[in-house]
């Protein structure tokens, strides 16, 4: 793994919501930590309502992550588009992330331990 990137069992109960919904809660997220950057929770996909999301096309690179595929949080109100992503084949050294989503968090979108 980078140096630089940390992963590990995030503690307790976390939960990510949008628009006012719960899109899921876990007891087996993960916490990525990358340098200087805030920690980053990730959700195992089996803890989040996927009927929620629906995939893009967009993609990026990160040089020690690979390559993330994004999705788009789909609310009673609105579309929030590429909001969620993930690393589907992660590079070796950050494998334990692969099957997970991450959320950009904001105004609409908030991840919380509970």
């Amino acid at each position: 793994m980078a140096d630089h990137i940390k992963i590990r069992p995030a503690t307790g109960t976390w939960s990510v919501r949008a628009g006012g919904a719960v899109l899921g809660e876990s007891d087996n997220a993960l916490e990525l930590t990358e340098g200087s950057y805030p920690s980053v929770i990730y959700f195992p996909r089996e803890d989040i309502a996927m009927e929620f999301l629906d995939k893009t096309d967009h993609s990026t690179t990160c040089p020690h992550k690979g390559e993330a595929s994004y999705y788009s949080i789909v609310t009673k109100s609105t579309t929030l588009e590429n909001a969620v992503w993930s690393y589907e084949t992660p590079k070796d050294a950050v494998s334990d992330i692969a099957g997970h989503l991450a959320f950009y968090t904001g105004d609409l979108v908030t991840v919380e331990e509970i």
